[in-house]
């Protein structure tokens, strides 16, 4: 079996407990609230852990072979590398990984950040229709609101999303959890956040909604919030 090559990362150095960014669908380290977060805990002397999914950025491996489950992988991977406990910050499809992660690596993790997180999206995520082409056709193509190239979706990524779903039952998930869900989120129904609270078995559990937020939340504004909410966490 071909072994799998390591993650592209960034590890800054410094106080625990340390930040694991874990990014969106098709995203990378290189975005605007990872690199944002990295310069705060580098004014802090916080530690901080960026790194790219393979296939993406700057890691090795074609986008179309990925599956969630090989991305959880590459998580746990990184959490595995580590010291000390973490703070997994997850933003959309990261917000579902650092959950499984969590699930996985209990002992691991001192808490968890979610921004706009999107647990189960290959279900609630896709029409009957678009769901009957990547079944069939191997492949759905889609128009991309952060550029030109289409989003893709894999057969294989979906059936490793569908068999990794969480909602509809109890996530046991113990540690605190922090979710920041914008209002005018056009990709994730805010109202999913209200389901993931009670799902989750932690009670220390906040929801933070802001009413002119978009899917992306990395306005200044919205940052400041993300970093109030980790210094929280981590004083």
């Amino acid at each position: 079996m071909k072994t799998r090559a390591a993650p592209a990362c960034r590890i800054r150095e410094g106080r625990g407990p340390a930040l694991l960014f874990l990014p969106g669908y098709a995203s990378d380290m290189a975005g605007t609230k990872a690199c944002a977060l990295d310069q705060w805990a580098a004014r802090e002397g916080r530690a901080m852990i960026r790194f790219d999914y393979g296939g993406c950025g700057e890691s090795k491996g074609a986008f179309e072979e990925q599956t969630l489950d090989s991305w959880l992988g590459d998580a746990l991977r990184m959490i595995d590398a580590a010291e000390g406990p973490l703070i997994l910050v997850g933003s959309s499809m990261g917000g579902w990984l650092m959950l499984l992660a969590a699930i996985v690596r209990p002992d691991r993790i001192s808490a968890l950040v979610g921004i706009a997180a999107a647990p189960d999206f290959t279900d609630w995520g896709y029409s009957k229709a678009e769901k009957t082409i990547i079944r069939t056709q191997g492949r759905l193509e889609q128009p991309s609101p952060y550029g030109d190239a289409p989003t893709l979706t894999t057969r294989a990524f979906w059936e490793s999303g569908e068999s990794a779903k969480l909602l509809g039952d109890e996530i046991a998930i113990d540690c605190p959890v922090r979710l920041l869900h914008g209002l005018a989120d056009a990709e994730v129904p805010w109202r999913n956040a209200l389901e993931l609270v009670e799902q989750l078995r932690s009670d220390d559990v906040q929801l933070t909604l802001v009413k002119d937020g978009d899917h992306r939340l990395s306005r200044d504004g919205d940052i400041a919030l993300l970093i109030a909410v980790i210094e929280s966490l981590a004083a």
